[in-house]
Order: C-alpha cells, then sequence, then structure tokens
C-alpha cells in the first residue's frame, strides 16, 4: 500500500478505536510551547505539565525567567527530571533570543519561513531537536506537521509506514508527503497507541486495531490486557 494512503488507513482506525483528539481551541504562543517541549523530554506528560506550570507561576513572563539564575529555573522544574540539563537549555533559548533577534519571541524566527527553515532555525538552539522544533510546528503554529517521538518512531515503523533506524530519520520520511488535515490525530493517536497496546516488550498485538494493516513480523498474539487509558497530553494542555 502506497504510503500516503496507508497513513490514511491507520489514521481512520486509529480514530475509530481511540476517537478524534481534542486539541487546544486557543493555540499556545510558540515560545511557550517550544519550553513546554523541553520540558517533556524523557518523562511523562503529566510531571512535565506540573513543572511548566511551577515554572510559568514563578515566571509569569519570559523576560523574567531571562533575569532569573539557572539555578532558579532548576529549582521550579526539577518533578521534570535532568533539571541541570533543561534548565540549561532554557537559559539558552532566552539568551539567544535576545542576543540575535532582540526579543523573547519566536516572531522572527518563524515569520515568513518555510516548515524545514524553521526547524533548522530552531534546532540551532542547544536541548532543541528536530522533535521539538517540530512540536511547535504542530501543537502551536497548527501546521499539518507529524512530530516522531519514540512511540510514533516504533509504531510506524512497526506497521510499515517507514523504515528508518532513528526518530530523526523516520521523521523526515514520514513527513516527505503526509496527507492534509491529519498530523494531530495520527500523531496523538499513535502515543496511545504505543502507551497502551503497541509496547516496546511484548506488544499486545491480539487487541491492536491495526493488527490486520501492521507489518510486525514479531507480533504478539498472546491474550494480554491493555494498559490503562492514558489520555492526558502536555502539547494539547500548555
Amino acid at each position: 500500500m502506497q504510503r500516503t494512503n496507508l497513513i490514511k488507513t491507520v489514521d481512520n482506525l486509529l480514530r475509530k478505536h481511540f476517537g478524534v483528539p481534542k486539541r487546544n481551541q486557543n493555540p499556545p504562543d510558540p515560545l511557550d510551547m517550544l519550553i513546554g517541549t523541553v520540558l517533556s523530554q524523557n518523562t511523562n506528560d503529566r510531571n512535565s505539565y506540573q513543572a511548566y506550570k511551577n515554572l510559568k507561576q514563578r515566571y509569569p513572563q519570559w523576560e523574567e525567567a531571562y533575569k532569573a539564575r539557572r539555578a532558579s529555573i532548576e529549582k521550579e522544574i526539577k518533578i521534570a527530571g535532568l533539571g541541570l540539563q533543561k534548565s540549561k537549555a532554557i537559559k539558552e533559548i532566552l539568551n539567544g533570543l535576545l542576543g540575535k533577534y532582540g526579543t523573547l519571541s519566536l516572531s522572527p524566527v518563524i515569520e515568513n519561513k518555510t516548515d524545514v527553515k524553521v526547524i533548522e532555525e530552531l534546532t540551532a538552539f542547544n536541548g532543541v531537536g528536530v522533535k521539538t522544533a517540530s512540536c511547535v510546528l504542530l501543537f502551536s503554529l497548527n501546521k499539518n506537521i507529524c512530530p516522531v517521538d519514540t512511540h510514533v518512531h516504533r509504531t510506524v515503523n512497526r506497521i510499515g509506514i517507514v523504515a528508518a533506524s532513528t526518530p530523526d530519520k523516520t521523521f523526515w520520511l514520514l513527513n516527505e508527503k503526509f496527507p492534509p488535515k491529519i498530523a494531530h490525530s495520527f500523531h496523538t493517536n499513535l502515543i496511545r497507541l504505543g502507551r497502551e497496546i503497541c509496547k516496546p516488550r511484548k506488544p499486545s498485538c491480539s487487541v491492536c486495531p491495526l493488527l490486520n494493516s501492521c507489518n510486525y513480523d514479531q507480533k504478539n498474539m498472546d491474550e494480554s490486557k491493555t494498559a490503562s487509558a492514558n489520555s492526558f497530553m502536555l502539547l494539547d494542555n500548555i
């Protein structure tokens, strides 16, 4: 099956199984989204959301965080883990924006730029990878871009939509000719699939809605229960 058609088929099956994901009707400021996504790295959504709320409560304006000591930022975000690395990344983003563009806004980075150029400019900041940059495009700018985290990487390769060795390689292949208007539902429902059914070890293939569309050759058909539903998504709640 052609890649674009397989993506559409998978999206339809996941919508039937999980429903159409709700999304933020008031897209957040791109800088808020960028920093929120940095906080989400290597932790769960609830801890990163609490870290984001702690940070915004302590520093309602990014100008205040820019003036704050790095250690003070680390204290506010410690629940998300990797506090040293993430606080450094936040400070470097804020310092870089003010130093290069003279403003604590992503407007100069994103205005009149192609999606590829935006990703290129955002990933120039230390601590910002392709996944983080693409989340800004999808969740804040409503672009039809599908970010690739570990869940999306694992599932689309198992299904057979792409064949790539790293999440970044998967991202570029997956988004070459992505079908219009479905990136948010596809991305979000694949994360749920990866959390609840298509787990790294011993996936619950017998209850998977994609069983007949998936090319994974090590299917686990043992009777098994899916993980408890976890529909909270950080980036739709910033």
